[in-house]
């Protein structure tokens, strides 16, 4: 497939509204309090029949300190004696979980995310790897795909080399922006030095995929300031690139009412850095994946996309299409079988579902047969920016033109603006229509048609 974009600003102003970025379908605002211990439960044995491989997520929830932006479920603290009770309460649910799973199913995909997973000792580190391993069997170091989150601040040479020895193979490092009044502004103050040694350890110890994190729309950032932290960063090649928008939600995430609104660019000047930022990354050969993310087209999510395996889930855009999540920790969030459950967010919850011996699954939703089917129609979009309405017609047993007419009512504008090619056969997003693909699944949610008033998403640019 075609692996372009191209950057039209009427159409951007046009089509920014807020909506999904559609990590799953339906979104995290269905779930209810209906699903629990108990629904989970009898998802994991119906999953066990399929034989798939699994994919865990542990989220490992505190910070030393916090970035203004942040917006992520975090505890910031200074105080590192809260990691062992928290990984002690791991360890139970580890073992609760594993019970419901069968021994012969591999886990081929693994993610620490945080929070900082690095703000827990080398120790600590090497003991939540062992203690996984002792109750699931993990895929060989040449088929896992095993990643963590770095913020370079809170790692060096050593606690690389201890991560790659326990079986992480992929990072991402968190960078955002080298301009050092952008970094006081959002209270992430973080040298180039720092960022290149970790990433200079990590290359010397065999990690076989690097992915550098920024992010757009911060206070004082300018097309020119913006520009000189990108050509760092393209200087030392990364196989990925996440360029994500920043979404100023004060009312939402404390943290950001520490940044004053008037420092933040004028949307035209983010609009001005996006663009900016594409066109150079496209001259460095990078390609675009969707939904903020750029990959050199030998990096593997390139070559899935070209070939028509890749995949989304909570994690982003994933190789591992067919695995049943299972989220470890506070407020993680699995997809097992037909269904997403959540575990509480809250820290005392948590901890007391655990210590009560229960899972710790407080919300969810079992997906029906129309979830199911819109699920898939915005998936093939979101990762292969086609829909083969053909194939969907077999996989499904329905006629598309009636099932979805809805849908390609809604499209018809967007054809009419060149985001997208309609045939008998196919939809296709066309180039100026891929950094719109959020607006494009849209089309598709039947949950969103169903809403009325504000609908409670970041703007899709």
């Amino acid at each position: 497939m075609e692996q372009g974009v191209s950057f039209d600003l009427d159409l951007i102003r046009r089509y920014d509204q807020s909506g999904p970025r559609y990590t799953s379908y339906p979104t995290a605002v269905e779930f209810d309090e209906s699903f629990d211990g108990a629904a989970y439960k009898a998802a994991c044995a119906r999953s066990n029949e399929s034989g798939r491989p699994l994919s865990i997520y542990f989220h490992i929830p505190f910070c030393d300190t916090v970035c203004f932006y942040c917006a992520c479920n975090k505890i910031a603290t200074k105080d590192r004696s809260l990691a062992q009770p928290y990984l002690d309460r791991v360890y139970r649910e580890l073992e609760m979980q594993s019970a419901l799973f069968d021994k012969s199913r591999k886990v081929e995909q693994l993610h620490w995310g945080g929070g900082t997973p690095t703000f827990l000792s080398n120790d600590q580190m090497v003991e939540l790897m062992e203690v996984t391993r002792r109750h699931f069997t993990l895929a060989d170091d040449d088929v896992g795909e095993f990643s963590i989150e770095i913020d370079p601040r809170e790692a060096d040479a050593k606690s690389i080399k201890i991560l790659r020895e326990i079986g992480f193979n992929r990072m991402s490092l968190g960078v955002q922006d080298f301009d050092d009044r952008v970094q006081t502004a959002v209270n992430r103050v973080q040298t180039e030095e720092q960022t290149m040694a970790v990433l200079n350890a990590a290359l010397d110890e065999g990690f076989r995929s690097i992915s550098i994190d920024l992010i757009y729309g911060l206070p004082f950032q300018t097309v020119e300031s913006f520009s000189k932290t990108l050509e760092r960063v393209i200087a030392v090649n990364p196989q990925r690139l996440s360029i994500f928008n920043y979404a100023h939600l004060p009312e939402r995430f404390k943290p950001q009412r520490r940044i004053n609104d008037d420092d933040l660019p004028a949307p035209e000047v983010k609009l001005d850095i996006l663009q900016s930022t594409i066109a150079r990354l496209t001259d460095a050969g990078y390609v675009f994946i969707g939904m903020d993310h750029f990959a050199r087209p030998d990096d593997e999510l390139a070559v899935a996309q070209r070939a028509g395996t890749l995949y989304r889930n909570f994690q982003g855009y994933s190789t591992h299409a067919d695995c049943d999540l299972i989220g470890i920790g506070v407020t993680s969030i699995g997809k097992v079988d037909n269904t997403y459950g959540q575990n509480r967010r809250g820290l005392d919850e948590y901890y007391a579902d655990i210590d009560a011996g229960r899972l710790p699954v407080f919300r969810g939703i079992e997906l029906s047969r129309d979830d199911l089917i819109r699920r898939d129609m915005i998936t093939q979009l979101i990762c292969h920016f086609e829909l083969d309405m053909r194939a969907a017609e077999v996989r499904w047993d329905l006629q598309f033109a009636d099932y979805f007419a809805d849908s390609l009512e809604k499209l018809k504008g967007m054809e009419a603006d060149g985001l997208v090619e309609v045939t008998a056969d196919k939809i296709r997003i066309l180039p100026r229509g891929r950094l719109l693909v959020r607006n494009i699944c849209m089309t598709f949610d039947a949950y969103l048609a169903a809403k009325t008033g504000p609908i409670g998403f970041s703007k899709v640019i």
